[in-house]
């Protein structure tokens, strides 16, 4: 995937400015405090709110229609904060559905939602209840409906949120596993970015203000506050950013 000079707004409001990344095989973090743009970049990039400005090229195709958008996410997994389901929808059918809107085709969709639910630790929980799953389970559910298809691209936005410390080592162990495939990865946690991102993209106020690996973002800790050379590496640019404006 390939973004060159993107903007995005709401109305009058302008949220994203010159926004420009690659995305190839592997896990990028995307951090940022709140009110960055991270989730308005996830929105662009997963194609559910069109360019304002810019270009997008999502597997070689340069989306810049409806039509080819649909197309597009075909390669795409998206699984937004606090997604949406269907307290009484059975797992399975939570998947299968994920599957469905994506436009996997017919016949490949019950072997590739199993697949999924294999992948995620939830096989023998595919006839339960959306809505009697741990936050945990649902989460993997989530996991599960953005990877069901096998997409070439998954835009996960705060995935790990509300998991206990068990969880979200699970969680890194899955995102370990998807080989092949670009994640981005939105968090406020750098821990889990430092154990399994293999690059970092730093958002404030709308821009990019940092692409690198984490070795290079933890090159930025100046000894300030954080816990962590890669937390005080990402705070210190934050400073930087607020000593600029």
């Amino acid at each position: 995937m390939i973004a060159e000079h993107v903007s995005q707004g709401y109305g009058h409001t302008s949220v994203l400015a010159d926004v420009s990344i690659r995305l190839e095989a592997g896990t990028i973090a995307l951090l940022g405090p709140n009110g960055a743009g991270k989730t308005t970049l996830l929105r662009t990039l997963a194609t559910v709110q069109p360019l304002r400005g810019g270009r997008l090229e999502i597997c070689g195709q340069d989306v810049h229609s409806e039509r080819l958008a649909r197309a597009a996410r075909r390669s795409l997994g998206y699984l937004p904060q606090g997604f949406g389901y269907d307290p009484a929808m059975s797992v399975f059918d939570f998947v299968f559905y994920g599957a469905w809107v994506r436009g996997v085709p017919r016949a490949e969709r019950t072997e590739d939602t199993n697949e999924a639910l294999s992948y995620v630790g939830l096989a023998d929980r595919a006839r339960e209840k959306m809505g009697r799953l741990s936050g945990g389970m649902r989460q993997r559910a989530g996991i599960a409906w953005a990877i069901v298809g096998r997409p070439a691209i998954a835009l996960l936005d705060e995935p790990t949120v509300g998991l206990d410390p068990e969880q979200r080592i699970d969680f890194r162990n899955l995102l370990r596993g998807l080989t092949g495939t670009a994640v981005l990865l939105s968090t406020h946690l750098t821990d889990d970015v430092d154990a399994v991102c293999d690059r970092v993209i730093v958002m404030d106020k709308g821009s990019i203000i940092f692409t690198g690996t984490t070795k290079e973002l933890k090159t930025k800790d100046d000894g300030g506050p954080g816990n962590t050379s890669i937390e005080r590496g990402y705070i210190s640019l934050l400073a930087q950013g607020d000593r600029v404006a």
